[in-house]
């Protein structure tokens, strides 16, 4: 359908020259409505100033010039200012040949010598272990790359690791005063949650020690900065910017914990990096690019020796890019990284997945680098998404009331085997084979409930709700994709599929609509940089395909050529969603 699509809009192209003398870049052809009769509907009302006709008289003149040039045009009406063209049946049966035969329907393969686009996700810190806030960003992170690369782009997935500053020092003094010397391997416990155990054990007796300060007397902000770990932790800080060799060797140690954890959890995840950027490495960048900036007037220096830009035409205010002492902001760190970047890598966008509590952190990140000179400026983005939000209320990390990504992702796996259970799901699979299907499903309900919703939304997450075999979820896609696999397992001495004999009924002719907008949500979804579009479309083209089943005699159709040609629609099918959830990073089982 997206090869009949353009050439109707090519055609329609060439029919306003026709008639009109009219040369328009670009056709756009809707979805025809259900209630109408037709499959794609060109609104004519940009058109009528060149016709001078009316809506009705113009959208006919089209649709009869349309027919006298395309054979495959086997009609059309019109409904006011809408021309709705029906495609002729033979159309349709090569559609679904063409789909039917294309191993990767859906998808564009890249080209190696291309740009690539850069998508940055995850970016944690290394003071404890990933958390639901994490899952919603990595998820979307690396859906979005996926997606990129099905339409056709080359991706490169970076992270930038905040392992440095005052909260990780909070951790490493913790361990050093508290800890005993324990390790992941004496403890058993992922190395990212023993950090992060530490640093909840620095909260809690940081506020022991301000409590103490109050009750004898101390005002409660000077308590919270004469707090004597407070005060240490700060110490600390200023040794390890020093280059304290105890001190840098024990933050590699502890760093390096964390990143072990971290690794186990993206694997879990499907998620990975082409590079790692680690702020210890990157605070000293921007700071010569501020100074360019200053001797081309982007910037200016203030009486006390600060740097300032001042955004104020556009709408902003006036920011700060170095302190007066010389010493960086986040910001100058961003520009240096953004602008390494590009040099080190052949890219030409640069996506940021990041809370929407930044919003306006990019927005001036990106006017200062277009006011720098830089092209590729126009090429970023900020993929702004919203808080997780839980039943139980709001995540604190300090005082250690997360929800870990891992004991999440362990709970959602326990869920789906009670459920699967219950419902008899695993009967007849072997114990490795029921760990499986849980994992998937698990995993799976997890990751489709959080990505069918728009990013921009905050968004509620109830792990009960995510698993569910009916409704709008991820089990729900998967056992129709394994009921698909069941049929084709059964199937026995069907004939070669004919697709020029076979004549379509009209629900065999929906279906293959439907699949035929799969290249379409592609590219859409990578447009938009939105996996919920994919998420949307695999969801109604499941259910669509259940109440085919449900309607539809398959391997008991009324001729063997019946039921090879609805049995390969079904594998057709199976292939489409296997493609679209893949792209969200939920894996298909072949048996449930």
């Amino acid at each position: 359908m997206s090869d009949i699509r353009q050439k109707v809009a090519s055609e329609v192209q060439a029919v306003l020259k026709e008639l009109y003398d009219l040369d328009v870049p670009q056709i756009d052809l809707q979805e025809t409505r259900k209630e109408f009769e037709g499959d794609v509907t060109l609104v004519v009302f940009p058109y009528l100033r060149a016709s001078r006709k009316k809506p009705e008289d113009t959208a006919a003149e089209i649709g009869s010039a349309l027919q006298a040039r395309m054979s495959e045009v086997a009609g059309f009406n019109v409904v006011k200012g809408f021309l709705n063209i029906v495609i002729g049946e033979a159309q349709w049966s090569a559609t679904f040949r063409q789909i039917a035969e294309h191993e990767a329907w859906g998808f564009t393969q890249p080209d190696p010598n291309a740009p690539a686009a850069m998508v940055e996700y995850s970016s944690p810190n290394t003071n404890k272990p990933l958390h639901l806030g994490h899952v919603r960003n990595i998820l979307l992170g690396t859906s979005v790359s996926r997606i990129l690369k099905a339409s056709g782009r080359n991706v490169v997935n970076v992270q930038i690791v905040n392992d440095r500053g005052i909260h990780i020092c909070k951790s490493m003094l913790a361990w050093q005063k508290f800890g005993e010397g324990e390790t992941p391997e004496s403890t058993g416990m992922k190395g990212d949650k023993l950090v992060g155990k530490y640093y909840v054990e620095f909260d809690k007796r940081y506020r022991a020690q301000q409590k103490e300060l109050v009750e004898s007397g101390m005002d409660a902000k000077e308590a919270e900065a004469k707090a004597p770990l407070m005060i240490e932790a700060q110490e600390m800080l200023q040794k390890w910017e020093a280059g304290d060799d105890e001190v840098v060797k024990l933050w590699k140690t502890m760093n390096q914990w964390v990143y072990d954890g971290f690794d186990e959890t993206y694997e879990r995840l499907g998620a990975h990096f082409d590079k790692n950027y680690y702020e210890s490495e990157t605070y000293i960048l921007g700071k010569a690019d501020v100074e360019r900036g200053l001797e081309s007037s982007v910037f200016y220096r203030r009486e006390d020796g600060s740097v300032w830009i001042d955004l104020t035409d556009e709408g902003l205010d006036e920011k700060l890019v170095l302190r007066k002492d010389g010493t960086s902001v986040y910001i100058t760190q961003d520009i240096g990284t953004a602008i390494q970047r590009f040099a080190d890598f052949n890219i030409d966008s640069l996506t940021y997945v990041v809370g929407n509590e930044q919003d306006y952190h990019f927005k001036v990140l990106f006017l200062i680098l277009g006011k720098l000179g830089y092209e590729w400026a126009e090429k970023l983005y900020h993929l702004s998404y919203g808080m997780v939000d839980l039943p139980s209320g709001k995540m604190k990390s300090r005082e250690g009331t997360v929800v870990d990504a891992d004991d999440l992702m362990n709970e959602m796996i326990s869920t789906s085997q009670d459920i699967a259970q219950e419902l008899g799901k695993v009967d007849g699979l072997d114990e490795a084979e029921q760990a499986e299907l849980y994992r998937k499903i698990g995993l799976g309900a997890l990751k489709y409930f959080i990505l069918r919703v728009d990013a921009k939304r905050r968004m509620m997450f109830n792990p009960e709700e995510s698993i569910d075999f009916a409704g709008n979820t991820g089990p729900f896609i998967q056992y129709t994709y394994a009921r698909i696999q069941s049929l084709k397992r059964k199937a026995k001495d069907l004939p070669a599929v004919d697709y020029d004999a076979y004549e379509l009924d009209d629900r065999e002719r929906e279906l293959i609509k439907s699949m035929s907008q799969f290249p379409k949500t592609i590219q859409q979804a990578a447009d938009e940089l939105s996996p919920s579009i994919v998420a949307a479309y695999v969801y109604d083209l499941t259910k669509q395909f259940n109440g085919f089943y449900q309607n539809t005699s398959i391997l008991n159709a009324e001729t063997p050529e019946q039921a090879s040609f609805r049995l390969k629609m079904a594998d057709t099918v199976g292939g489409i969603i296997e493609r679209g959830l893949g792209v969200l990073g939920i894996e298909v089982p072949e048996r449930m």
